[in-house]
């Protein structure tokens, strides 16, 4: 494509966090412009009448999902409920435009295993095995070959990263590893729920999911993808929280050490140093969820606490970007050739 061609996307789904998230990332994209939105709910009502941040930036209505719309889209994206896109899938596959899923439908493997934790039938089990899913740290060489990408949860997203080089490496217990995570009540989504009304969720902080997540096999399946072959199978122990803030996650990740583990900082320094959006912080400093804030950066701490075998790893990202929105863009970017950073270099908001 010439060096000022822009592609046209379209957005199905596009009233949640991660839709409108989407569009503050889109508008302002060198190489990228929305031409269909969609929403059964508000097909007819101007974006910019929903969400009035947009006056200015949008001059665009909701429309009913068409995939004859869509099709004419060079890139499509889901910001959908589980179930939604794998609907509408197998026709918007058949026209050839790229795809980049940001709910649930594609990110697992195996159907049966995605039917026991969404509690309904896979409707495109054929499709999963076209699905890329979408970490850039360990799939950019996939991702840039693909038509469909699955773009990673937010909770497995921060887990991940912070837990992939001990598992390459081989240097902690894989059966052990434990994830104590907590996000803001953005993720968990727009919609009306007692749980997440102001008077419910501020001044207050508290666990859920502790006897099992929708996320965990997400997790699990994608450390065992960077595991060598013979290793045994990564098995973590996944306890969501709450905060009483409203964008951003940090987890706290727990391994024990399979031995000498060697010079953590210089080993997450290396894995990470071609990444432009891991920072791995100096020796000793602490990740905060306000340092990423609205930004596509995931920030990294390694520590070793008095040198004994359990080795702990900080890592925050704001869910709504590098979680979902901000980095099904960097996954845009990568299958159309962009510059990776394109559209995605801001700089967190603080205070």
């Amino acid at each position: 494509m010439g060096s000022e061609a822009k592609i046209k996307v379209g957005i199905v789904g596009g009233t949640g966090y991660t839709g409108v998230e989407l569009l503050r990332l889109l508008v302002n994209h060198p190489r990228a412009e929305v031409s269909v939105i969609t929403s059964r709910a508000e097909a007819g009502l101007d974006v910019a009448a929903l969400f009035p941040s947009l006056r200015g930036h949008l001059a665009l209505a909701f429309s009913e999902p068409d995939t004859d719309l869509l099709a004419r889209c060079d890139a499509v994206f889901f910001a959908t409920p589980h179930g939604v896109a794998q609907a509408m899938m197998p026709q918007l596959m058949k026209t050839g435009v790229k795809v980049i899923d940001l709910s649930a439908d594609f990110r697992l493997r195996d159907a049966g295993q995605w039917q026991q934790w969404y509690g309904q039938a896979h409707s495109s089990p054929e499709l999963i095995e076209r699905a890329v899913y979408g970490l850039p740290e360990v799939n950019r060489a996939a991702i840039r070959e693909a038509q469909l990408v699955a773009c990673p949860g937010c909770y497995p997203t921060a887990v991940q990263l912070g837990l992939i080089p001990l598992l390459e490496r081989e240097l902690v217990d894989p059966t052990r590893l434990i994830a104590n995570a907590a996000s803001g009540v953005s993720g968990a989504g727009r919609q009306a729920k007692v749980d997440n009304l102001l008077a419910e969720a501020a001044d207050s902080f508290k666990a859920y999911g502790c006897g099992g997540h929708r996320h965990l096999p997400e997790i699990e399946q994608g450390l065992r993808a960077v595991q060598p072959p013979r290793a045994a199978a990564a098995q973590v122990t996944f306890v969501p929280h709450l905060l009483p803030l409203i964008r951003g996650i940090h987890a706290t990740l727990y391994a024990v050490a399979a031995g000498d583990v060697g010079d953590l900082q210089a080993l997450y320094q290396q894995r990470y140093a071609q990444e432009p959006f891991v920072d791995v912080l100096p020796p000793g400093q602490h990740p905060q969820t306000r340092t990423v804030k609205s930004s596509n950066m995931c920030r990294l701490s390694v520590f070793q606490p008095q040198q004994r075998d359990t080795v702990v790893v900080l890592s925050v990202i704001d869910n709504l970007t590098k979680g979902a929105s901000g980095q099904a863009i960097q996954n845009m970017n990568i299958m159309f050739g962009f510059a990776e950073q394109a559209g995605l270099e801001q700089v967190a908001l603080l205070p």
